[in-house]
């Protein structure tokens, strides 16, 4: 019978095996406690060459370890300002993690993010603050009230100098919600917009439900929207509660001229958008 060549049990592996073991997780961590020194040495600014080119940054402090940026713009609009903390075991994985502080006059936003060549992450993502704040983003342009949100992930790709959302889950929240075209710019209440899991799609189209939480309105509708276009349909019914303001009851009424109203006394809508 032909020998065997495998080791006894019990055996000890060659003193190399053993040398290398022992030697390369010192050599990780030296090369990790390297880059930590670097990045911290190395000054905030340095960020703006991780960027994509739809993203600008200035007024830079601190370190690319943990620094800031006072002034950032997406597409030229003024997205605010962000405070950035670097995980260096990340940069092992040509991946830039980091933990994220966003502000924008009173809006204030954080979580963490996960950054490389072909797109990001985000996790656990919460904010909130006046939605007239994110006006010139344009975002709710013309809107008031308080909104907040609430993310467990976000996913987007880049591709053609643009970011595409291809997945989300969470929920966005607005109270006291008012737009001078509405009731004359009475309270319209809070809502809901809960984007479910699997609702995006990769080419960047979405799905999301919207409902109140209580006020003069009762809304519930979905909302698609088309990513190729920047287009969305708001599709759903309204009913206005007892105490509605008589503005609002009269644009309620107007609605019923175009949709008669269902058995429950709900009126249909169909609204188009650009975004």
């Amino acid at each position: 019978m032909p020998t065997s060549r495998s080791p006894k049990r019990g055996t000890k592996p060659p003193v190399e095996t053993r040398r290398t073991r022992f030697v390369l997780p010192i050599i990780l961590i030296a090369v990790v406690a390297v880059l930590s020194v670097a990045i911290i040495a190395v000054p905030a600014s340095l960020v703006t060459r991780f960027l994509p080119p739809f993203i600008s940054a200035d007024d830079f402090s601190g370190s690319l370890w943990h620094g800031s940026a006072g002034i950032v713009a997406v597409n030229g609009r003024n997205a605010g300002a962000i405070e950035w903390r670097l995980h260096p075991w990340s940069l092992l994985r040509l991946t830039v993690s980091a933990d994220l502080h966003w502000v924008k006059v009173g809006f204030i936003a954080d979580g963490s993010a996960d950054v490389n060549r072909q797109g990001f992450a985000l996790h656990d993502v919460e904010g909130d603050g006046l939605v007239e704040d994110l006006a010139d983003m344009g975002v709710a342009a013309g809107w008031r009230g308080m909104a907040s949100f609430k993310f467990t992930q976000l996913r987007g790709v880049f591709a053609g100098g643009a970011a595409t959302l291809v997945s989300a889950k969470g929920d966005v929240s607005v109270t006291k919600l008012a737009y001078p075209q509405i009731a004359d710019g009475a309270d319209l209440g809070g809502y809901v917009l809960h984007v479910a899991d699997g609702a995006i799609t990769r080419s960047g189209d979405a799905t999301a439900e919207l409902t109140d939480t209580g006020g003069p309105l009762e809304v519930h509708a979905i909302i698609n929207y088309a990513a190729k276009d920047h287009t969305g349909t708001l599709s759903g019914t309204v009913k206005e509660r007892a105490g509605a303001p008589p503005a609002l009851l009269a644009q309620v009424d107007n609605l019923t001229q175009l949709h008669a109203r269902d058995g429950a006394g709900r009126v249909p809508v169909e609204l188009e958008f650009t975004l």
